[in-house]
């Protein structure tokens, strides 16, 4: 019955105003600036709705979390329906407030004075009076009378008089934040509004538990914005941060628009410490939180200044801030809230943010109070217990300050160094007499530095110059005083003998910082050598080896491999001292023990959790793989190097990967490499210095692997000839030594690698030497003598080196008829290439097989698999042939990579293969045998 009785008479005529004219000019309209940054796909699809609902009817359900932009995407809906020519009503929801009943459907009967459509203002419809008869219902009281549903139809029925003129967008934000008649009426017209022009547009926050009146319509999810949006929100919206606020502000936003524009970007932290927020973040975030229990708000407070403790934990502490016993009862209003969610031994907030939010102008009593909880719980003179101790004190406590001081090669030790960095300037501040003071104070800057923390750095750098720790300590702190600015270091030749642990300490500190700004400068950079020279003594600290590879990689390469192997002991370095030791090895030509430091770190750093600096130690595996000719490999670190940079903000690095993944990918296929622009090798450089040298030398290579051999020699020619050969140049003489064979320019280039070896020292990297003696023998087409010399070398780790041996081997026994001989060498070159990831050297090692008498198909009588291979390389081989990669090998047989690889190197001259491709057929010949 209720179906077939109409509230409201049908409006005379208003069949005549519903044309087709509306929906053909919704659907030219071109695109409108919104302003909102990286919601394109989210816009195209609210106006695929809008068109949708012209014609016969829709509703949609935008769910998000706070802040994420619900309410900008909503208005950016509502501009674009009234410059279609709908007409727009609204209401909304008000978080933390307690609405009377049917409010929000007044809102929508009764629109705000001076708006199109309400009465007395010119241009009112006739079709608004059937909103004026139902906003009278409601005042009246008829919908307590009669019952929701009667008053669900009359809603119905009213916007269907209403929609009849022209369509209609009736837009609810927050909708969960209704009250609950107004909610449920407005689910009823969302499932009944088609069949007439009406869209309704409904925002609201997800929930655990779906709302069951939202169950079954149309959702689009809101999520966080991808890092590449949020930096470019930020560059819009908030221009002139520098580096540190931004990675700081990425990382706490985490996508959230909200959070990205309202969270402060604090020069220094508070005293005592609480998480950032603003007054609109913590009203979005955290609208209930002052309603909820005592018990449950100490808890949240512990929480967020503890965001690592443990349940049980946080309850201990909560319950010495409010002076009663806490269970775990209290969790649950939170989590009703959606403010935490409970993962079995730890609080999670919902959002990063949501931690400042709860907080928000907290008294610092309170706060304190919170810090002694935590500090009295926590293990006695561990990193979290002196730093939450050190929240408590007003004042000067040289005993507190010591502590802090001496834990903080704790916290470095467990791959914390910003928290390290935190523990010395709350010393600072806690020290009472100036020589502490100064030497906490460039201690902090000293770290900061290597952290990437400019801000920081200069800050405590320049109270370090105050109180200076002597000689050294005061050059240290100027120097760390230019730290992302211009400015000449201070000359070396005039720099003091340090006296003293502290002043060694400041001497190799002054070495690592000033090293990078001389190694253009001939006379500067022989007086750093010299300084470091006379501390023999500290030969093999990481600062010393990192500074001397710096300055000379090639001169002093000898040198410093030496004191890398020197060290001992790996597991008891700061991470950071295994990345300047895999820093230091890699300049001076030796990526494999560079790329054992690294992986190192990056295990160390997983093992802590700390992901922020690994985009630093997988660019630099990258660059080493890159050096080892594993091209496959160093494209897949490149690549997860590029995913956790953008995730961090880490923009320099992120371009550095970029371009190197784009340097390997033309090495593997032979194509060409895309010139990067200027922003990105400004970016790059400042990411990894050697990327002009690598980009150099790796583009001249390729130019090799696509086969233009000419324009390859001469550009290694220029490099190789040139007024400053590096470590980089070095690692492309066997590729020179291939092009010049090419192109039948052998005796020049011998003339360039004779002169070349008599110009570098006698302390060259022993890798140097066997480079040479690979590229000679190469050059030596007729000389057997020297490929016998270049095969004693031995190339067990340096595939890079035998591949192209091997190659040029197999070339010189087949111009001598000894084809068998030759198919044999040259399967093994393939098989080196083809685990290199060099697979542009495919076809012309295919064409040198069948210059040789290779066939494409085995001969009868050919040994089968399993005779040739135990039943492990058989596994391996057939593992290989489904395609899966050496990493996802090895996770199945429990196996390191670099152990499949060295299963296949000699699983395919055994099968005659020469690619992972040509594994399934073999071994299907061998499973029907």
């Amino acid at each position: 019955m209720n179906a077939q009785t109409r509230l409201f008479p049908p409006i005379v005529g208003q069949e005549s105003h519903r044309t087709l004219s509306l929906v053909a000019s919704f659907a030219e309209e071109p695109a409108r600036e919104t302003g909102l940054v990286g919601r394109d796909g989210e816009l195209r699809e609210l106006r695929d709705f809008l068109r949708e609902a012209k014609t016969h009817g829709a509703a949609r359900v935008v769910c998000g979390h706070a802040g994420s932009g619900k309410s900008a995407l909503l208005e950016a809906t509502v501009r674009t329906a009234t410059a279609a020519g709908m007409r727009v009503l609204r209401c909304g929801g008000i978080r933390g407030s307690s609405p009377s009943d049917l409010a929000g459907l007044l809102q929508i009967v009764r629109p705000a004075p001076g708006t199109p459509g309400t009465p007395g203002t010119p241009g009112r419809s006739t079709s608004a009076g059937a909103l004026d008869m139902l906003g009278m219902m409601l005042l009246d009281g008829a919908p307590a009378q009669q019952g929701r549903s009667r008053l669900s139809y009359a809603v119905l029925e009213a916007l269907e008089s209403v929609s009849a003129g022209r369509p209609l967008l009736l837009a609810v934000d927050d909708w969960d934040a209704l009250d609950e008649p107004s909610r449920e009426v407005l689910s009823f017209v969302a499932r009944r509004a088609g069949g007439h022009p009406i869209a309704l547009l409904m925002t609201a926050r997800p929930h655990r538990t779906r709302l069951a009146p939202l169950s079954g319509l149309p959702e689009l999810p809101l999520g966080p914005l991808t890092s590449a949006g949020s930096a470019r929100l930020l560059a819009m919206r908030r221009p002139g941060l520098d580096g540190q606020a931004v990675r700081e502000l990425l990382a706490t936003a985490a996508g959230n628009p909200l959070a990205l524009l309202e969270l402060p970007a604090r020069s220094e932290d508070p005293l005592p410490y609480v998480p950032a927020s603003s007054d609109r973040l913590s009203a979005a975030m955290a609208p209930g939180v002052a309603r909820l229990p005592a018990g449950t708000r100490d808890l949240l407070l512990v929480a967020a200044l503890h965001p690592a403790g443990e349940l049980p934990l946080l309850l201990s502490a909560a319950s010495r801030v409010g002076g009663a016993e806490l269970g775990f009862a209290m969790l649950e209003p939170a989590e009703r809230e959606g403010l935490v969610v409970f993962d079995g031994m730890r609080l999670l907030f919902g959002h990063p943010a949501t931690a400042g939010a709860v907080v928000h102008d907290l008294d610092p009593s309170r706060a304190r109070a919170a810090h002694a909880a935590l500090a009295d719980v926590l293990a006695d003179g561990s990193v979290r217990m002196l730093w939450h101790r050190s929240q408590t004190v007003e004042g000067h406590d040289p005993d507190l300050a010591a502590r802090l001081e001496a834990v903080h090669r704790h916290a470095l030790e467990q791959c914390e160094p910003p928290m390290a960095v935190r523990l010395l300037r709350r010393a600072f501040e806690l020290y009472p007499e100036p020589g502490d003071r100064g030497r906490c104070a460039l201690q902090a800057a000293q770290l900061a530095q290597v952290l990437g923390l400019e801000r920081m750095t200069r800050t405590m750098a320049r109270r370090a110059l105050r109180h200076p720790p002597g000689p050294l300590g005061a050059l240290c702190a100027e120097a760390l005083t230019r730290t992302g600015g211009a400015g000449a270091p201070a000359d070396p030749a005039a720099w003091p003998a340090p006296v003293g642990a502290t002043e060694q300490e400041n001497a190799l500190e002054l070495a690592r910082i000033t090293a990078p700004a001389v190694t253009g400068d001939e006379t500067r950079a022989e007086a750093l050598l010299a300084f470091l020279d006379s501390m023999p003594d500290r030969a093999d600290d990481p600062r010393l080896l990192q500074a001397m590879a710096t300055v000379r990689p090639v001169r002093r390469a000898a040198t410093v491999l030496a004191g890398v192997r020197a060290v001992r002991r790996l597991a008891d370095l700061p991470v950071h001292d295994l990345e300047r030791l895999g820093e230091a090895a890699l300049s001076a030509g030796d990526p494999l023990r560079a790329l054992e430091l690294y992986r190192q770190a990056e295990r160390r750093h997983r093992f802590h959790d700390v992901t922020g600096r690994l985009p630093r130690v997988l660019l630099r595996q990258g660059l080493a793989h890159l050096a080892l000719g594993d091209r496959r490999q160093s494209g897949h670190a490149l690549r997860r190097c590029v995913e956790l940079a953008e995730q961090h903000g880490e923009d320099d690095h992120a371009a550095a990967a970029r371009l190197l993944e784009d340097l390997v990918r033309a090495l593997r296929t032979g194509g060409p490499v895309r010139p990067g622009g200027v922003r990105d090798l400004e970016a790059a450089r400042r990411a990894l210095r050697s990327i002009d040298e690598v980009l150099a030398v790796g583009t001249a290579c390729a130019l090799a692997e696509a086969g233009d051999c000419e324009a390859a020699y001469a550009a290694l020619s220029a490099l190789l000839t040139g007024p400053r050969v590096t470590a980089a140049t070095l690692f492309a003489t066997v590729a020179f030594a291939e092009a010049a064979e090419a192109v039948n320019a052998s005796a020049e280039a011998l003339a360039v690698l004779d002169r070349l070896e008599a110009e570098l020292p006698a302390e060259c990297a022993s890798g140097v030497a066997v480079r040479f003696t690979v590229a000679r023998a190469i050059l030596a087409d007729d000389d057997a003598a020297a490929f016998e010399r270049a095969f004693a070398g031995g190339f067990c780790d340096q595939p890079f080196l035998e591949a192209p041996l091997r190659l040029a081997h197999g070339r010189r026994l087949r111009r001598r008829r000894r084809f068998a001989d030759s198919r044999s060498t040259l399967r093994q070159a393939a098989t080196a290439f083809t685990m290199m990831g060099a697979e542009a050297r495919a076809a012309r090692i295919t064409a040198e097989l069948r210059a040789s008498g290779e066939r494409a198909e085995g001969g009868a009588g050919r040994p089968a698999a399993g005779e040739l291979l135990s039943a492990r390389e058989l596994r391996v081989a057939e593992l290989a042939g489904r395609g899966l990669s050496n990493r996802e090998i090895g996770e199945l047989l429990d196996l390191s990579p670099r152990t499949v690889g060295a299963y296949l190197y000699r699983i395919f001259p055994r099968l005659g293969v020469t690619a992972r491709a040509q594994l399934a057929e073999v071994l299907r010949h061998h499973r029907a045998a």
